[in-house]
């Protein structure tokens, strides 16, 4: 038996198929984390990987302890290791203030490139310009606090000559001045180096 030709209608269904939450606008989280979301999509400003708030969270949190393991400030942290530059560094200036208020005043150091360096262990050459492919301490005065426990240092010249030395195998502050005329200034497990104001 053949079956009847049937015609195609449009049938009306007696509910809405469309969504009533479509935008074509995106939607932000309320708070803080959507501000900076919202600003940073109006920017154009992108990250690699996390969203604009996310960065800001994780860098935060590594601000806790990052900089203090790598022997560093924390802005010298945020210029040396995380190489803040472009669109992350706008992110961190408008979203650390926000959410992690604490470090405002290194994001805005790292900013500027005007923060204090400081030294963990290494051997570094004395100079008050960075040089490619070698770490560099400038001439000054500094020191190391916290419990020591074998804790080397040494000043050299140029050609390698021990200028000043000292093994310390307990110490809880060391206080060191390195001239523009050394050429190194070597430190092993000793606290982190911080200039003296």
């Amino acid at each position: 038996m053949e079956s009847p030709d049937v015609e195609a209608t449009d049938t009306e269904l007696p509910f809405s198929t469309e969504d009533p939450y479509a935008t074509e606008e995106p939607v932000y989280a309320a708070g803080p984390e959507g501000e900076i979301d919202q600003t940073a999509a109006e920017k154009g400003w992108e990250t690699d990987v996390y969203e604009p708030s996310a960065l800001v969270t994780a860098v935060g949190k590594d601000l806790v302890h990052g900089p203090e393991e790598l022997g560093q400030s924390p802005a010298q942290w945020l210029v040396e290791g995380m190489k803040m530059e472009g669109d992350e560094k706008h992110i961190l200036l408008l979203g650390i203030p926000k959410l992690c208020p604490k470090w405002s005043s290194a994001v805005k150091a790292a900013a500027a490139a005007k923060y204090e360096r400081w030294f963990g262990d290494g051997t570094y050459l004395v100079s008050s310009k960075k040089a490619d492919g070698e770490q560099t301490i400038p001439p000054g005065t500094y020191r190391a606090e916290g419990a020591m426990e074998n804790c080397y240092w040494e000043r050299t010249s140029e050609a390698g000559e021990i200028i000043a030395n000292n093994f310390a195998t307990s110490a809880r502050k060391i206080t060191v001045t390195i001239r523009s005329s050394d050429g190194q200034f070597t430190s092993q497990e000793c606290a982190t180096w911080k200039p003296v104001k």
